[in-house]
């Protein structure tokens, strides 16, 4: 039987957005939209702001608008990767466009995602740009339970060649139930729900609560269809190879480790986005209950992978197999774990040990998608079976952050941005992921990637080698400036834009002496970090101040 998915054309899709139409903004050209954009300041490291430079160019270039016949509703950055759109790409993306907000289109680029969604919750992970379609081979054009299409036959970059796969041969996961509805999706379409991540982190940057009460609903919906179709009896969450491609955990798989721990941030990040909608207007009362169960969620699922996932005398977490067994191989998915809080501090501790073990994750270029000890680790890359991946080291960080370790996030991003820049430098371009064993673009066959490999260029640059981040709950800038790019010359960043707010930040030594200057026409607070000190300074308007050391 060759898969159709004619029986979708028919459905209701983006019942719970309320956007529905294109909204025909218009994409200026690069060169006109240049002298808005941030520009970083950093005397010491020329190189990283030439690859700055050129990672938000090809941002621009990747710029799209929809075809009227795919149904999108928003202006979007293309993955950079084919003719489709993928989610967990698109959620990387908006990270970095945050900082380039309201410039170019980031985080409305989910909006085709949420205006595709089933009316049972279910989002895809991958669409065809120009056609709006759902891809071929994740539709459940069989109308089965839950199997993947792709993963008993998975061959790296050998989809569009591999003939049509029979219904019987492909992986069908057991759930230890049986769902009373059949998804529309095949799980290789059901991976990585992060969008509401990526939502919480747009509006701690933007301030835009008018977008969370809009996306809630659909976050909610999508929530509660991964719960339906995806949860084992067990708590835990099925996955298949599309959450790390040509991992050797994959023959493992079972229950996934990070798919888990992504619903645990889910549920959390779901709970988060209430409690401020709930600051600016009364929740309904269907909504009073989804928080109360959002939270209970959360510390259940939680328990469930400490139980399950965790090996105590390895210290560290592990797939679940089909038998109920943990699986061998040790992988960054771990780090999930931390990125949404499900770690004991404990827990975390040994799991930053292995961060710095060189044995394992402590490699050249930091940090590999693979243990460099396991069996299958490839030095040269090897997509994910050891390569270097943006979105996952965001994840890392994220999670670092999270639990304290704040100086070892930054120095695992500056090895990146430093591995990134230097690539750049040899090959002219940006690739979609990195060997950990050599600073080269090793066996990555996709350069111009941005795409989410802009993380580095861009985001990394401006939050650790600048050192800014922005809070709206507390209408605050946070400066970190770092002794060593300072001793070098001027370190800031001009028109960074934070909460509808901007302002020029500009950074210099005098001595023993740090001089600040503030060009702004706006109000807010700055907390400056500076050589084991800290200050606390009311910004209103522009300003100039020392700091002595």
């Amino acid at each position: 039987m060759n898969p159709k998915d004619d029986f979708l054309q028919n459905l209701r899709r983006g019942i719970f957005y309320d956007k529905k139409t294109y909204s025909a903004a218009i994409l200026e050209p690069y060169e006109k939209i240049r002298p808005l954009l941030p520009e970083p300041v950093l005397d010491s490291r020329p190189l990283w702001l030439k690859c700055y430079s050129f990672a938000v160019e090809t941002a621009f270039q990747n710029r799209k608008k929809p075809t009227v016949e795919s149904g999108f509703v928003s202006n979007f950055v293309d993955a950079a990767f084919n003719e489709n759109i993928f989610l967990w790409d698109t959620a990387f993306i908006t990270m970095f466009c945050n900082l380039l907000h309201p410039h170019i289109p980031g985080i409305c680029s989910l909006d085709n995602f949420y205006c595709r969604q089933f009316d049972d919750g279910e989002i895809p992970r991958e669409l065809v740009r120009d056609s709006g379609r759902d891809f071929l081979p994740w539709v459940n054009a069989y109308n089965a339970p839950l199997y993947s299409y792709f993963h008993n036959a998975y061959g790296h970059r050998r989809l569009k060649t591999t003939s049509p796969i029979a219904y019987e041969s492909m992986f069908k996961p057991d759930l230890g139930r049986v769902p009373e509805k059949t998804p529309y999706l095949t799980l290789d379409n059901l991976n990585h729900p992060i969008a509401a991540w990526a939502e919480w982190i747009s509006y701690l940057h933007t301030g835009d609560i008018a977008r969370l009460q809009t996306v809630v609903i659909p976050l909610l919906e999508q929530y509660k269809a991964m719960q339906y179709h995806l949860r084992h009896q067990n708590g835990l969450y099925v996955t298949d190879w599309a959450s790390m491609d040509n991992s050797p955990r994959n023959r493992y798989l079972g229950c996934g480790l990070d798919i888990s721990c992504e619903m645990v941030l889910f549920a959390d990040n779901l709970a988060d986005m209430l409690d401020e909608i709930e600051r600016v207007e009364p929740l309904r009362p269907d909504l009073v209950a989804d928080l109360k169960h959002l939270r209970e969620d959360s510390g259940a699922l939680a328990n469930t992978i400490n139980g399950l996932l965790w090996d105590n005398d390895k210290g560290f977490y592990f797939d679940l197999s089909s038998d109920g067994k943990r699986a061998p191989v040790k992988t960054v998915a771990a780090y999930w774990a931390l990125a949404a809080g499900v770690a004991s501090p404990e827990q975390a501790e040994r799991l930053v040990m292995w961060l710095n073990d060189t044995e394992t994750f402590n490699r050249v270029h930091r940090v590999p998608s693979l243990a460099a000890d396991e069996a299958g680790y490839n030095p040269d890359g090897g997509y994910w079976s050891g390569s270097v991946w943006a979105p996952t080291n965001t994840m890392v960080l994220y999670g670092l952050e999270k639990y304290g370790y704040p100086e070892l996030a930054k120095e695992i991003a500056l090895n990146h941005l430093r591995a990134v820049c230097d690539v750049y430098a040899e090959t002219g371009t940006i690739w979609e992921n990195y060997p950990a064993d050599s600073i080269t673009k090793g066996d990555a066959d996709k350069g111009g990637f941005v795409g989410w490999s802009g993380i580095a260029p861009i985001l990394y640059l401006i939050q650790y080698a600048v050192g800014l981040t922005a809070d709206s709950r507390t209408q605050t800038v946070e400066w970190k400036i770092d002794t060593e790019h300072i001793s070098k010359g001027e370190a800031g960043c001009r028109r960074y834009w934070f909460f509808g707010k901007q302002a020029d930040f500009i950074a210099k030594t005098d001595g023993n002496t740090l001089r600040i200057s503030i060009t702004t026409d706006d109000s807010f607070s700055l907390k400056i970090h500076y050589n084991n000190t800290c200050a606390q300074k009311d910004i209103r308007g522009d300003v100039s101040f020392s700091i002595s050391s």
